[in-house]
């Protein structure tokens, strides 16, 4: 096996089509996150689900293993070097028939763990690594009440939360996605962060990917609403919508104060909600402009998508914003827009996701987290998620009461971000996997990506 430094003078061709060339002079996202190179490889435990090819702990931990071109042949961006993360343990919760997990330990030395404690503690009676990935997806669970996927993600912390008791010092923690799949287990996991004074961090790679075009929300704008569109499973790709629309509108003017009341609801009324005002229909148009896949809609999106799925969220300070989703009827992109005070034109942007192997934008996931370990700090509030995931599990309920609309105090999460994007550097050229299994965030062949965001 090629060592690092051998691995940074075999880089890919850093050609890319037209259509996967972002624009943008900002410094390289992955130069901004990485340490110093004289520093030492910080030393990682990934709890998971499964683990086996394109699945969330594949394409997270493998690149710590790996590089971030998923194959051992080159950094990205050019000259960066590897993931400064070296990953020493996995705890694996379900054996999949096409596990992986057993052949890259065997391949690359890091220890394959029967119980998260002695992943933490690689067998010993303390604290042994500087960070841990929760990567909650991907499996065979149960269905909650509400149809929502319970993956262990609170159990996943709890364990590691008691390793952090016993041993008497708590390290770095990034849980991938959304927090819990109900309220009480994401409260419960975010207060206990406190107690024991756990940097923590959690989310999709949705907030920090490529932006078609590249805009951001500026700090501090006077933003009145926002419509996002999304598409495929509700749950696990829902999400995906609610923290790109968050990851905007938290920069608003005020700073982010919560959420107040979630609505669901589903089928051709939610077209007639927008001839009401319910939300805007010149931000909603914004938003159908803006796509990337427009040969895909023979007809007007409204009359394409004739049993969209939409969530209505009321902020605390007045700003409101809807999530327009579709099912199956031919959208597949993630894009948001914004109307604000003062301004003619809606800002709208598509998030852009590499939809072949090496699937890049799992790398600006990495980065964030590295930065994370290494400086002790989250690179965006844990808050954003908390509130996202309660926004989540509040739309559930509210589809199981029939669409109710649901008032949630709980939800008043007030924050400020600490993130700014700026444009990343281009992809690495994709490239034919297939080894692929198609996998997406609920375990679900979908024809846009092998595997989620």
């Amino acid at each position: 096996m090629q060592s690092p430094r051998s691995l940074e003078n075999n880089l890919p061709s850093p050609t890319v089509s037209r259509r996967e060339f972002v624009g943008g002079m900002a410094l390289a996202a992955g130069a901004a996150f990485a340490p110093a190179a004289a520093a030492p490889l910080k030393r990682v435990a990934a709890i998971v689900t499964e683990y086996i090819h394109n699945s969330h702990a594949d394409v997270i931990a493998s690149r710590m293993i790996h590089s971030h071109s998923m194959d051992g042949k080159g950094s990205w961006p050019p000259g960066n070097g590897w993931p400064k993360l070296k990953l020493v343990s996995v705890f694996v919760d379900q054996q999949h028939p096409k596990d992986t997990s057993a052949r890259l330990a065997a391949e690359h030395g890091f220890l394959l763990a029967k119980s998260i404690e002695k992943a933490l503690t690689l067998g010993g009676n303390s604290l042994a690594v500087d960070g841990v990935l929760l990567i909650g997806e991907h499996g065979q669970y149960p269905l909650s009440d509400t149809g929502q996927i319970m993956y262990p993600r609170r159990r996943f912390f709890e364990e590691t939360a008691a390793v952090f008791r016993k041993t008497g010092r708590s390290v770095p923690v990034f849980s991938d996605k959304h927090l819990a799949w109900n309220w009480a287990d994401a409260k419960w996991m975010y207060d206990t962060a406190r107690e024991l004074n756990v940097p923590m961090m959690a989310g999709s790679s949705l907030p920090c990917l490529w932006r078609h075009p590249s805009v951001e929300m500026k700090l501090g704008a006077p933003a009145t609403e926002a419509v996002a569109l999304s598409y495929g499973p509700l749950e696990g790709y829902g999400f995906h919508g609610l923290e790109a629309l968050q990851c905007l509108v938290e920069r608003r003017r005020g700073g982010e104060t919560g959420v107040a009341a979630v609505q669901f609801m589903q089928g051709p009324e939610v077209w007639e909600e927008m001839r009401k005002g319910r939300f805007s229909e010149e931000v909603f148009q914004a938003a159908v402009n803006a796509r990337e896949n427009k040969t895909r809609f023979k007809k007007p999106f409204t009359e394409q998508v004739k049993n969209p799925a939409a969530f209505f969220l009321e902020y605390c300070d007045g700003f409101k914003a809807a999530m327009i989703h579709d099912y199956k009827d031919g959208h597949n992109e993630w894009i948001v827009a914004w109307g604000e005070h003062g301004r003619k034109d809606c800002p709208a942007t598509v998030f852009w996701t590499q939809e072949a192997r090496p699937l890049g934008h799992f790398g600006f996931l990495v980065q964030a987290v590295e930065k994370m370990i290494y400086s002790g700090k989250p690179t965006w509030p844990v808050e954003r998620t908390l509130l996202t995931t309660g926004v989540l599990a509040a739309a559930f309920q509210s589809r199981q009461q029939g669409g109710r609309r649901l008032e949630t105090p709980h939800l008043a999460i007030r924050y400020e971000p600490t993130f700014t994007w700026t444009p990343p550097p281009e992809p690495m050229p994709g490239r034919p996997d297939r080894k692929s299994t198609r996998l997406n965030s609920s375990h679900v062949a979908l024809s846009r990506m092998p595997s989620s965001a």
